[in-house]
């Protein structure tokens, strides 16, 4: 498989059923800032020295190439193909188990607190905050994608923040508050 197609040249691109659509299309720039959402992870990934923290991020990034599937496939012909490609109440749930287990390691949060700190920290507020943008475009979707496509965005943005505290913790950041 080539890397280059020329498909797009035009200024368009496929989504997974064929349809052409701008490469501005909202859908496009759905799974766009997913797929920038990925690379900020990765780059905090690039910084971690915690492997608990790596394999959680890494299985995220997995997740994530679910979400742009999804994303990419408005008329659900992969994921009835590829189960790798869908997410459910369980990957949510690992969410929210993820949020409980690292909370235990915090203060208590008593105010707001600016985003910055260790490098691998910093990098985790960037990608929540990409993480919100990409919510934010993907309720503007019609047709709406999946309820758990919807809860997953939602809860992993909770998860980057206190990802973000954590890794900050752990590499004696001090936490700066508002």
């Amino acid at each position: 498989m080539k890397i280059y197609t020329r498909s797009g040249d035009q200024g368009e691109t496929s989504l997974f059923d064929g349809t052409r659509v701008p490469k501005d299309h909202a859908r496009v720039d759905a799974y766009g800032d997913v797929d920038e959402l990925n690379a900020w992870l990765g780059f905090a990934r690039s910084s971690l020295e915690s492997p608990d923290l790596d394999r959680a991020l890494s299985q995220i990034q997995r997740d994530l190439f679910a979400v742009g599937a999804e994303l990419a496939d408005p008329t659900q012909k992969i994921a009835a193909r590829v189960s790798k490609a869908a997410l459910g109440d369980a990957d949510i749930e690992r969410l929210e188990q993820l949020i409980d287990t690292w909370e235990a390691e915090l203060p208590r949060l008593r105010r707001f607190i600016l985003a910055g700190g260790a490098p691998a920290g910093a990098s985790i507020h960037v990608a929540r905050a990409v993480c919100r943008r990409a919510e934010r475009r993907i309720v503007s979707l019609d047709p709406l994608p999946s309820g758990a496509l919807l809860r997953y965005i939602n809860r992993l943005s909770d998860v980057l923040f206190v990802l973000a505290r954590v890794v900050n913790k752990r590499a004696g950041v001090v936490e700066i508050e508002w």
